[in-house]
């Protein structure tokens, strides 16, 4: 893999992406960053040697090199998810391309479910830890330990200083930041009753199916990391109605200028 890695890295060293400090996964809730940007240079998915390609008609397929509050950074616009068919190894690629590019920090966006019912949709969660339901670990292949150590440390997989900083930005903007457990499955079929109270008996605050393989990743690569959830929707498994995907969007945008404040006065501070 460490080959494919140097000749992507390569690829984009020579398109101009020049020592990126900070890496930014826009997920769900994120993807207006993109306006903030001083944009020096961008590149398609499937223009880019080795790198998957996006498959979800909302998600767009970009890797975009700029500043942003003075920092160098890379950011995907659209991630990759397993339910598209992607392997695990597929899905954090990018996270280990960026560090071959030299970022020190991941920082993470995505849309969930908010299985602590005391979480409300269209407000934001920071992740604190996580539970891997996805079936496998993207460092679950032969060859692993060439790029990093094998068994890697898992006790704090969110920097510590990184959440302290968000929850005081949240703070001094009055921007509503709850704290919790982020549960990542596979999908792409949402979860039912019966699943949501395994969830919340396992002590998962949400749900999603993306997060936990970049972070599990940016671990192995000793990069900072961090994310921050949109709640979508609220999971309660005796008044659940069926899934609405239009209001699920509806519910990232509304909660996106908070999201923006959040990652951009974070990375000021970075």
């Amino acid at each position: 893999m460490q080959k494919y890695i140097t000749e992507t890295a390569d690829y984009l060293k020579n398109k101009g992406f020049d020592t990126p400090e900070i890496g930014i996964i826009l997920g769900t809730g994120l993807g207006q960053l993109v306006n903030e940007l001083e944009i020096l240079e961008e590149v398609s998915y499937n223009h880019i040697p080795n790198f998957p390609t996006a498959t979800i008609e909302f998600h767009k397929g970009k890797l975009i090199y700029g500043i942003l509050e003075g920092k160098k950074v890379i950011v995907m616009q659209g991630r990759f998810h397993i339910y598209e068919g992607y392997s695990l190894q597929d899905v954090t690629y990018p996270v280990r391309v960026m560090k071959a590019l030299g970022i020190h920090t991941l920082l993470v966006s995505n849309a969930s479910g908010a299985i602590n019912l005391d979480f409300k949709k269209g407000e934001l969660m920071l992740i604190d830890d996580h539970i891997n339901l996805q079936g496998s670990s993207p460092l679950a292949f032969k060859g692993v330990e060439q790029l990093g150590e094998r068994f890697v440390d898992m006790s704090a997989p969110y920097d510590l200083d990184i959440n302290a900083k968000f929850k005081t930005i949240a703070k001094a903007h009055k921007i509503k930041l709850h704290e919790g457990v982020y549960a990542s499955v596979v999908g792409p079929q949402l979860e039912t009753r019966a699943e949501y109270r395994m969830l919340k008996i396992m002590g998962a605050d949400a749900v999603g199916m993306s997060t936990v393989p970049e972070i599990i990743v940016a671990n192995h690569l000793n990069l900072k990391a961090a994310a921050v959830s949109v709640l979508t929707d609220e999971c309660d498994p005796n008044h659940l109605k069926p899934v609405n995907i239009t209001e699920i969007i509806a519910m990232a945008t509304k909660a996106e200028p908070d999201m923006i404040v959040l990652f951009k006065e974070l990375i000021k501070s970075l």
